[in-house]
């Protein structure tokens, strides 16, 4: 059995980022950018005021009383076609271009006006409430890095800085094979000895919230011709992830029969709990992760490992779940020898703690358990006893 961190690092070192493909704005949420975003101009292009009053010289209003000649007016858009002079000053809006000359925005509430001339009440310093050019970003600035999954923040940003299309990471094509005789279709009613399965559904909408395109192959039984056939099924996908047929037992065919398609393993079996059995190699040109059937154990080696490769797909450059600190909320015993991901509640103190409270029962079949927790609670290999209030790390799984 191999440590999880070196299963992560042996999978994600197999991996490339996968192509590109240019799509519009409207269609770049949740998707991963391919290269840098550079403005396309400087924004804003030119000085603009920040609030709605008068462009002024700074050194005509310095001393009280003053009184200044209105001699035109800048709306956002519609700049002034005119120098301002000593002693004189346009009616300016939020938005509008300082005009030449003028230096200072003298708001709206700090003056009166009558028949065209503005009479001051304070004193303002130069460069009040003025915005300079390239305030924002300036042409030919990075303004979004490769690797950034889009949110609308960054689309609007992309937008602003002059672009209607971007080049983003193709979605992953991640084909999702579960086996076993025992396992049945959701919907179906099952026979004696049969399960509903739950992993094909679970793993792609894993894979779908990581960014990446599932397709779903049919259910394959522990048959190794028509394992084969089914898996032949992934030709063309980036990433073929199998669910169950991984352990030692005798009708787990996946290491067997997929090793008569060409199937190369790098590693089999990691030092954790849950997903003992978990296998990583490559069928042909296409990476192969094989998760375990248990509904648990699969999940949760999504979280550590699909996840990731997705991430390495996508040529995102912090592919690893990160964990928190948090305290405990319980007792826990001491571990053994294999890497502990226990499912735990999220809560925090009065004094705004993060508190970790692992689920009495840990049993890997107990999917609603797993439904019900916020996080993943680390115990390390060997890990001492621990009691209520001791540090823990945990990885959140929203």
């Amino acid at each position: 059995m191999i440590p999880v961190a070196q299963a992560q690092e042996r999978i994600l070192s197999a991996l490339r980022a996968i192509g590109a493909e240019t799509i519009g704005l409207d269609a770049a949420l949740g998707r991963t950018l391919a290269e840098d975003v550079r403005a396309r101009l400087t924004q804003p292009p030119a000085p603009v005021s920040a609030m709605d009053g008068y462009a002024v010289r700074a050194a005509d209003i310095a001393t009280l009383p003053a009184s200044l000649k209105r001699i035109g007016q800048a709306p956002a858009g519609h700049p002034f076609d005119g120098k301002v002079g000593a002693g004189e000053c346009v009616r300016i809006f939020t938005g509008g271009e300082v005009p030449e000359g003028a230096d200072t925005i003298l708001i709206q509430e700090d003056a009166d006006e009558a028949d065209g001339i503005v009479r001051p009440k304070e004193s303002v310093k130069r460069g009040t409430y003025v915005r300079p050019a390239g305030l924002d970003f300036r042409e030919g600035d990075v303004v979004l890095r490769e690797g950034l999954t889009l949110d609308p923040r960054h689309i609007g940003l992309a937008a602003a800085s002059n672009h209607a299309w971007l080049s983003v990471r193709r979605r992953p094509r991640v084909a999702i094979l579960a086996t076993g005789d025992e396992i049945v279709l959701p919907g179906t009613l099952p026979k004696k000895g049969q399960i509903v399965s739950s992993n094909g559904p679970s793993l792609a909408a894993f894979v779908r919230r990581a960014g990446g395109e599932p397709v779903l192959l049919p259910i394959a039984p522990d048959d190794p011709a028509a394992l084969k056939e089914l898996a032949r099924g992934a030709a063309g996908a980036d990433l073929l992830v199998t669910s169950g047929g991984a352990s030692v037992g005798e009708h787990d065919l996946v290491r067997s029969a997929l090793g008569e398609e060409g199937l190369s393993l790098d590693f089999w079996q990691i030092a954790m709990r849950p997903g003992k059995p978990l296998m990583f190699g490559t069928l042909g040109a296409i990476p192969l992760l094989g998760l375990p059937g248990n509904p648990v154990s699969s999940l949760v080696c999504a979280h550590l490992f699909l996840g990731p490769a997705i991430a390495k797909l996508l040529g995102k450059a912090d592919v690893l779940p990160q964990p928190v600190a948090a305290k405990l909320g319980r007792d826990l015993a001491a571990n053994d020898r294999r890497e502990d991901y226990l499912r735990s509640t999220l809560t925090r103190d009065a004094a705004g703690n993060l508190i970790a409270t692992p689920f009495e029962k840990q049993d890997s079949s107990m999917i609603s358990v797993l439904a019900r927790a916020d996080a993943l609670a680390i115990r390390p290999a060997g890990a001492p006893a621990a009691q209520k209030g001791d540090s823990i790390s945990v990885l959140p799984l929203a």
